[in-house]
């Protein structure tokens, strides 16, 4: 079963984000929300409409990006927007948001021309040309390099400041941490955890790392200095390096204020806060295979 009893309301105006491991059921929740596929059972409403029986309707209020598409090699960029325009009653102008989405310099290349980043964002193009609602993004980062990524990452903020519902799956943690107001987690078809991403860490109480070098002095450093401070676990020394374990919002501040009464000086303090990686993996005791492509 790809999807096993999925149950969400998406809000007006945010970014709400689906992460999974490869086969969780991201795609098939996705396309079953675009009317692209249709369930064994239960219901579906995007903008209070049944994407299969008002496909029309639905059609013509939201964008979409798909995880896999293709245009004709040697369609235009100019030609792939003026066509796609054709399908809406009342397109926007497709050349201002050429402008936007940094494509104007390529409107007469053809698409086999397109570096993978120009592909995506021209996908993104096709995607709001009709001036949607909400907006399905499929996996929108998938194989782009980190400058191509973080370019599309402050495209996706700018449609929310326009006030458009976003709907994304990705398999990058640091998208969905980035980018979302709220995070499902999908798991063998089913929804394991649904917050904010800051909220989902929070629930996480996992440990917190600090490391410091303790400045060399006459003898070793001492790990009782710190073990009394509120939230500590543990504390592991060698020679000068310590990594000092535990939990709590006030955690740094207690060791560096014990560190300070004793009179240790200390360089290259460090601090690795749980993330929203941690939390997936706690969550589907799994890592995430980026290298592959999951429905």
């Amino acid at each position: 079963m790809a999807v096993d009893d999925v149950s969400l309301q998406v809000r007006v105006g945010e970014i709400f984000t689906l992460v999974g491991p490869n086969g969780a059921g991201k795609t098939t929740t996705i396309e079953c929300m675009e009317g692209l596929r249709t369930p064994d059972s239960g219901s579906i409403r995007v903008l209070g409409l049944d994407p299969r029986k008002d496909k029309r309707q639905v059609r013509s209020r939201v964008g979409m990006q798909l995880q896999e598409s293709a245009l004709q090699p040697h369609m235009k960029v100019w030609e792939a927007c003026d066509l796609f325009s054709s399908f809406y009653p009342r397109p926007v102008d497709w050349q201002a948001l050429l402008d936007r989405l940094g494509l104007s310099e390529k409107r007469d290349t053809v698409f086999a021309k397109l570096s993978g980043g120009q592909k995506q964002r021209l996908y993104v193009a096709l995607a709001l040309v009709n001036d949607p609602e909400v907006v399905f993004l499929d996996e929108l980062t998938t194989g782009l390099d980190p400058q191509a990524r973080h370019a599309i990452w402050d495209l996706v903020l700018e449609i929310k400041k326009r006030g458009k519902t976003v709907l994304l799956t990705t398999h990058y943690m640091e998208e969905a941490a980035r980018l979302s107001d709220r995070v499902a987690i999908l798991d063998a078809g089913k929804i394991v955890a649904l917050d904010s991403p800051d909220n989902l860490v929070k629930d996480l109480t996992a440990e917190e790392r600090m490391t410091f070098a303790a400045v060399s002095s006459l003898e070793p450093f001492q790990p009782a200095l710190v073990r009394s401070v509120p939230g500590v676990t543990r504390v592991e020394a060698d020679g000068d390096k310590v990594a000092v374990y535990g939990t709590g919002e006030s955690l740094v501040a207690g060791v560096v204020g014990a560190l300070s009464s004793a009179g240790v000086k200390f360089t290259d303090l460090r601090s690795e806060r749980p993330s929203l990686e941690d939390v997936f993996l706690a969550r589907t005791g799994k890592r995430i295979r980026r290298e592959e492509g999951g429905r």
